[in-house]
């Protein structure tokens, strides 16, 4: 039987990680996520993620939706094209997108990826 899937009462655990070193380009952005839910193909997750203050550099293999729910993160994108997100805000990263994530401001977001 499927049923729907409450992040508020999920058991999933949290798993804290950073990026590779090579990718820091500052501070110590400390990573906290909780996947509550991974597809029975392992192609689509939803969950729950933290940061610290930091920068580093992304690669996206995956299209990934994000709602920010607090905190201030700066996406700027290989052209320096750089994008503001608040509390509030939602925004999709598409496969293949490179570029820098900036936490100017502890964030907490929830996020659902493809892969």
């Amino acid at each position: 039987m499927k049923t729907v899937i409450s992040f508020a009462n999920s058991s999933a655990e949290p798993s804290t990680y950073r990026p590779a070193p090579e990718r820091i380009l500052a501070g110590d952005p400390v990573q906290t996520a909780t996947l509550h839910f991974t597809s029975a193909d392992g192609r689509f997750s939803a969950g729950t993620w933290a940061a610290e203050r930091g920068t580093w550099r992304v690669v996206f293999t995956e299209s990934e939706f994000c709602h920010l729910l607090e905190g201030v993160i700066v996406v700027t994108d290989e052209a320096g094209t750089r994008t503001t997100f608040r509390a509030g805000d939602a925004f999709v990263s598409p496969a293949g997108f490179t570029g820098t994530w900036e936490i100017v401001e502890p964030a907490r977001k929830l996020f659902a990826f493809y892969e």
